[in-house]
């Protein structure tokens, strides 16, 4: 990490102090390297409180005081505070941008000609440091604004660089997945409450079961299928339930929801 680094936030909501508190966390930076605005006062006095890092009161005074800058605005607030930017970008400033659906070629029209823009897809597991995220580069963004990307995104959880015409696809799993996972796990703990179990150890027992099996994933390196054969043994309780699963069409309804959340965004992305 570069020992001059600076970060601005242009927006300090959840997303924003979830970044910083993981750039912090893991030393990347220190709170007087951080600077944010945002336009309510509550989100910037919220976000002082967190990283005890600077609010100022514009994006200007970000733009001048950071020369890598986090947009973390809603979409409709992006054509805004890119103007207010623009005035202030030199050379020097990296802009990475986590506003959903607003496409690089938006970016850099609105920013100075060879601005170098970094457009990435978080997910809300970010705020508590397991993000799944993608990045893609503009087209004036080097291999060294990819490699601190990198490094700065992985302080939330993990990230990949790809191919911008895929980010609507990671829009689809990651970044709505979080509310299909939420989704499952309260109709579990449903289950377990349907069975006799009390709604608060059901619900425990619910998430955990989740975040097991998805560590399992990650850290046996199997495929899910073989992890899932592996519990599902004959003529036992798992085949059932996996049977009732299978004639409910869970699997192929995860799948239509995937789709349908990326073909979605690819079109909130033309508006």
């Amino acid at each position: 990490m570069s020992r001059g680094l600076s970060i601005g936030f242009v927006g300090a909501g959840k997303m924003a102090s979830a970044l910083a508190e993981g750039f912090l966390r893991t030393g990347l930076v220190t709170p007087d390297r951080l600077v944010a605005n945002d336009v309510a006062e509550a989100a910037r006095t919220a976000f002082a409180s967190a990283t005890k890092a600077k609010v100022v009161a514009t994006n200007t005074a970000v733009a001048q005081a950071a020369t890598v800058l986090i947009l973390a605005v809603k979409p409709d607030a992006v054509p805004v505070a890119l103007a207010e930017l623009r005035p202030a970008l030199t050379p020097a400033h990296l802009v990475i941008s986590i506003a959903a659906g607003v496409t690089l070629a938006k970016l850099e029209a609105a920013l100075p000609p060879g601005t170098r823009v970094i457009r990435v897809m978080p997910n809300t597991p970010a705020l508590v440091g397991a993000g799944a995220c993608a990045f893609a580069l503009g087209q004036a963004a080097t291999r060294d604004d990819a490699a601190l990307a990198q490094q700065l995104l992985s302080a939330v959880g993990v990230a990949f660089e790809v191919k911008e015409k895929v980010l609507d696809a990671v829009t689809g799993l990651s970044g709505s997945g979080p509310a299909y996972g939420f989704l499952m796990i309260e109709a579990l703990s449903d289950g377990g409450v349907a069975a006799g179990l009390p709604r608060d150890i059901a619900t425990k027992l619910a998430a955990q079961t989740l975040a097991g099996a998805a560590r399992m994933v990650l850290e046996t390196g199997l495929h899910p299928g073989a992890l899932k054969d592996n519990v599902a043994s004959p003529g036992g309780t798992t085949i059932e339930g996996l049977h009732e699963l299978e004639k409910a069409g869970v699997r192929g309804a995860l799948m239509n929801a995937v789709r349908a959340a990326a073909e979605r965004s690819k079109q909130l992305g033309q508006t």
